[in-house]
């Protein structure tokens, strides 16, 4: 229970969840559109079978649509599936980049506390020497 709960939430903090659930969306409705308007299209699992080649613009060719109403469907669904097909991959994209950035990050600022830390003792050293020549000239 805890590992599916830590998982939906890697899932939602890089933005897969979103894209991933418009993706099933897309292809069941359109598995549905399918099923009704393609008289080659026998069951729902044939509609969604359709639907995901269309979409994934594989096109195997064992059921592609035949009537007029059929193929502008398709063309909708394949604008569709592009899109969305697309917000996947550079969502799963991101999730690699995402990592690396925040190691660089991570690495920035140590150097940047690094620095700070630096300027810092630079600045007391300064304070002594002014202070010391302060002292001497009185």
């Amino acid at each position: 229970m805890r590992y599916t709960k830590l998982r939906f939430r890697f899932l939602t903090r890089r933005g897969l969840v979103y894209p991933l659930g418009l993706s099933l969306a897309i292809l069941l409705l359109g598995g549905i559109g399918f099923w009704f308007l393609e008289p080659k299209v026998k069951t729902l699992s044939d509609g969604l079978w359709l639907a995901f080649t269309t979409a994934a613009t594989v096109g195997y060719g064992d059921i592609v649509p035949s009537t007029h109403g059929s193929r502008a469907f398709a063309v909708l669904v394949v604008l569709l599936g592009l899109a969305v097909l697309s917000l996947v991959t550079a969502s799963v994209a991101a999730v690699f980049v995402g990592d690396e950035e925040r190691d660089i990050e991570r690495e920035l600022m140590k150097e940047i506390r690094a620095l700070r830390a630096e300027v810092a003792a630079l600045h007391h050293h300064q304070q002594t020497v002014w202070a010391n020549r302060h002292n001497a000239e009185d």
